[in-house]
């Protein structure tokens, strides 16, 4: 059976790890191991984590959202590995039907799920009620609720080891985050991947928390600058976020 790897980096969000964490043990019925990469966190992030059987890698700053999912993929065990926010809830049903998404065919090579708050097609197209309603509602498989797209949003990127192999690690001179994901959509598709909306799949997000932490203007900045970075790098503009 198909061993999932869910890779978490964490910066001072013990308030989120912790439901995060216990959504995971909840709702996963198949094979798995949880790895948290902790960006120098002075919350007691590490502390639970040490206490609750999880991989643990702890660095002594924080380096950001691509270098911390890139030490997790490096010690990942798993034949599918989900790239998962801390500030995330997973669902009954939720990495199933992902997965059964992942593997309907080999040239599949990420998926994301439908969720509260996002940017994109992922985002709900009706009001949020509760975590426990959306996921009755929209949690029940159905392959009609599949779409093929062109980026997906990386607070919930569930990609396939081959695909790792092909394509290699998030690029790092996106640190400290914004725009590695829209990047890694780029190389997979270049290499001849698909990806996926699992629209049989709600997780629920609760949003940025990581980058509230810092002013709005230096966030601002971050995101044009990754942008430019994205431009340089491909001669292109990312795709629209709509």
């Amino acid at each position: 059976m198909q061993k999932t790897s869910f890779i978490i980096p964490n910066y001072n969000g013990l308030p989120w790890l912790k439901p995060c964490l216990q959504s995971i043990r909840q709702h996963t019925l198949t094979p798995y191991e949880i790895i948290v990469v902790d960006n120098g966190s002075s919350d007691g992030s590490v502390d639970y984590c040490l206490k609750n059987d999880v991989k643990l890698i702890s660095l002594p700053w924080n380096r950001g959202f691509p270098i911390a999912c890139n030490m997790g993929l490096r010690i990942a065990t798993g034949d599918a590995l989900l790239l998962l926010n801390n500030d995330t809830l997973m669902t009954k049903n939720g990495l199933s039907n992902m997965l059964r998404c992942l593997y309907s065919s080999e040239n599949i090579g990420i998926v994301g799920p439908m969720t509260n708050y996002a940017s994109g097609k992922q985002m709900l197209g009706e009001t949020f009620t509760t975590v426990e309603d959306m996921t009755e509602r929209m949690n029940q498989t159905d392959p009609g609720k599949w779409m093929e797209v062109e980026r997906l949003v990386g607070l919930c990127f569930l990609l396939r080891r081959e695909l790792l192999h092909k394509v290699g690690l998030l690029d790092e001179r996106f640190s400290p985050g914004h725009y590695e994901d829209d990047d890694y959509c780029h190389r997979a598709r270049q290499a001849g991947y698909r990806l996926m909306i699992a629209g049989d799949c709600f997780i629920y997000h609760h949003g940025s928390a990581s980058f509230r932490k810092e002013d709005e203007q230096s966030v601002k900045h971050l995101i044009l600058q990754n942008r430019q970075k994205f431009i340089e790098k491909w001669g292109m503009e990312p795709q629209a976020h709509i």
